[in-house]
């Protein structure tokens, strides 16, 4: 038969039916909750721990940073002009055989402040081969007209567009300096571009400043440079190559002004020029080291990294991933429920590796996936399939019991649950048993007068206070067989009183079946006779007969003889053997009989007591 045939004939059956209609609600509720994000932080968190991993660096770009040790010397940040960043620019022009290739300072000149100091700064770019300056876009949310005049509300709006001061953006290249965290305040996306509308009503496409700095660097040196697959606004996954520090060699834009770095540090390189100190609050936590944050120099050096390595990682769209886990998250709950524990458990690990094979494969091939959704999912459905096996397996349990109690006595039920119905087979233990035999004298004479009806009554009301007697006294219910009850003491579990409690049984019988026959004969006019015999001694108890058809019941010497006092009992009598007598001396008060009873199989000289009172 094949699966899908199984899984057919599964579904055909109602519980299951149910089920499925079950599980495939909480797969769909599960799907569109990770879809919209529920899992976010701690998917983000092993995300970053699984694909984002340090590695070897080109060489090509070094940081000069705007540190601790150059706003001591230079004076506060905000207090410099100019001058300052002009006389860096000229530092790093000075050996005409050593100069950068690409020099990107991190930082928007916009306006015009002291016309001495903006043309120093314009005429030191002018210097330098290629000199990549800041721009920035001003975004937020808002509403916005579309074509149809309607109003739609957008939370990614270029509100302004600031460039450099008219003289530096003409010796210069732009590119822009935003950087756009992740709904966790975590920078995994570089910002690549954005668009600003013109007057005609075109737009120009405005790239990173570290998008320009590698396509300049690119050319230059016959790089092949592609550029990366964004989103609808210009982001794109990031590989970080390095974590915080990476880029520092204690190069400062101090040192650089004073001379004190060689020309050869950064010949033919890119030199990257920005803030490298806490105060300038330019930092952000990253993916590649959650403890510790980046600098922007130090993010715009990663992506100058991945933008010339030219590897990139795409995300794989969520709702490709949504649609695959809803299908993983169904079946796996299909197969759990059709499944015992065991194979469910050696399925869902199997499922937990080749998830893992999954990711890693399409890590290799480019592509960035969430870790988190599939797994959670398959274990969610698999512990939910772990309970409802465990609640079945209880109602089970349960049903059964109910079902055996109608027929067997409570401990005995006890007994088989606790061994397990698996284990429930032929064979049986030798123990020491008190044992009771109760028939109805008269009975085959009173079935053949009366009409089946009546019998049936009779029967019922004196079987029911019997076997209540037996129930209260602690004892298991062996069997009815027409009019007469076994009933026994002492197993499945041994008792300290098993004598006792089963003279005292065979006593409350007696005086319930004077009770039950003054009803009767007011009811239908028939009396009520019954006569008991109780014996102690060892038995095989265990399950008898077929192994599709077994009883737990008790055989033996000690069972017959109990058999044989009963029959030779008259009605309202209770006969009992010495081993019986001599175990309650002093609780019961008897009158010996003698051998004058004959017992069917016992030698002469077994003597027969008669139960008179219990004290």
């Amino acid at each position: 038969m094949t699966s899908k045939k199984i899984i057919r004939s599964y579904l055909n059956r109602p519980k299951y039916r149910k089920l499925a209609i079950v599980f495939f609600i909480l797969s769909v509720i599960y799907t569109v909750a990770v879809y919209f994000k529920v899992l976010n932080r701690v998917d983000k968190w092993m995300q970053d721990a699984l694909y984002q991993r340090p590695h070897a660096i080109s060489g090509d770009v070094v940081i000069i940073g705007i540190d601790d040790e150059s706003i001591e010397q230079l004076g506060p940040y905000n207090t410099w002009d100019r001058h300052v960043m002009a006389s860096a620019l000229e530092a790093l022009s000075s050996d005409p055989e050593n100069m950068p290739s690409v020099v990107a300072i991190d930082t928007l000149y916009s306006g015009e402040t002291d016309p001495a100091a903006d043309k120093h700064l314009a005429e030191a770019a002018a210097k330098l081969p290629d000199v990549v300056v800041g721009s920035a876009g001003v975004f937020g949310s808002g509403f916005i007209e579309d074509e149809f005049g309607e109003f739609q509300h957008k939370s990614h709006i270029l509100y302004s567009y600031e460039v450099p001061y008219k003289e530096l953006k003409e010796v210069t290249h732009q590119g822009h300096i935003n950087a756009m965290l992740d709904m966790d305040g975590i920078m995994r996306h570089a910002f690549l571009y954005f668009d600003v509308p013109d007057e005609d009503g075109s737009v120009t496409r405005v790239y990173s400043m570290a998008h320009e700095a590698a396509r300049i660097f690119a050319e230059k040196e016959g790089i092949s440079f592609t550029e990366p697959e964004t989103d609808a606004r210009g982001h794109f996954y990031l590989s970080f190559s390095s974590a915080p520090g990476t880029y520092n060699d204690g190069m400062s834009l101090a040192k650089l002004i004073n001379g004190q770095i060689p020309s050869d540090y950064y010949a033919g390189k890119i030199v990257f020029i920005g803030p490298y100190s806490v105060g300038l609050q330019d930092e952000y936590f990253t993916p590649v080291d959650r403890a510790s944050k980046m600098y922007g120099v130090e993010f715009q050096a990663n992506v100058v990294e991945a933008l010339l390595r030219g590897e990139y990682k795409k995300e794989l769209p969520d709702y490709i991933q949504a649609i695959l886990v809803f299908i993983a998250v169904l079946f796996g709950i299909t197969i759990f429920l059709m499944t015992n524990v065991k194979i469910a458990t050696i399925y869902m690990l199997i499922d937990m590796a080749v998830w893992a094979l999954v990711t890693y494969l399409l890590y290799i091939k480019g592509f960035i996936v969430h870790p988190l959704w599939m797994p959670v999912g398959l274990i969610g459905m698999y512990l939910c399939s772990i309970v409802i096996h465990y609640l079945r397996a209880a109602l089970e349990k349960r049903k059964v019991t109910k079902t055996f109690e109608r027929y067997v006595a409570p401990e005995i039920v006890n007994e088989i649950m606790k061994e397990g119905m698996e284990n429930l087979s032929l064979g049986g233990k030798t123990c020491d048993i008190a044992v009771l035999f109760v028939d109805v004298r008269g009975f085959t004479t009173m079935s053949e007068r009366l009409t089946p009806e009546k019998v049936v009554f009779i029967l019922n009301r004196y079987l029911t206070m019997a076997s209540d007697c037996v129930e209260k006294n602690h004892g298991t219910l062996d069997k009815f067989v027409g009019d007469a009850m076994m009933a026994f003491w002492g197993a499945p579990l041994p008792q300290d009183d098993a004598i006792y409690n089963a003279v005292k049984t065979a006593n409350d019988i007696i005086v319930g079946a004077k009770r039950v026959s003054d009803e009767l004969k007011e009811e239908i006019g028939e009396e009520l006779r019954v006569g008991v015999g109780v014996n102690y001694g060892p038995a095989v108890v265990g399950n008898m007969g077929a192994e599709r058809h077994m009883d737990y019941t008790a055989i033996g010497d000690t069972v017959n003889t109990a058999a044989r006092l009963e029959a030779n009992a008259p009605g309202g009598t209770v006969y009992i053997s010495r081993v019986v007598a001599d175990a309650l001396e002093g609780r019961i008060r008897v009158t010996s009989l003698g051998d004058s009873i004959k017992l069917k199989g016992k030698a002469d000289g077994f003597e027969v007591l008669k139960l008179e009172e219990i004290l």
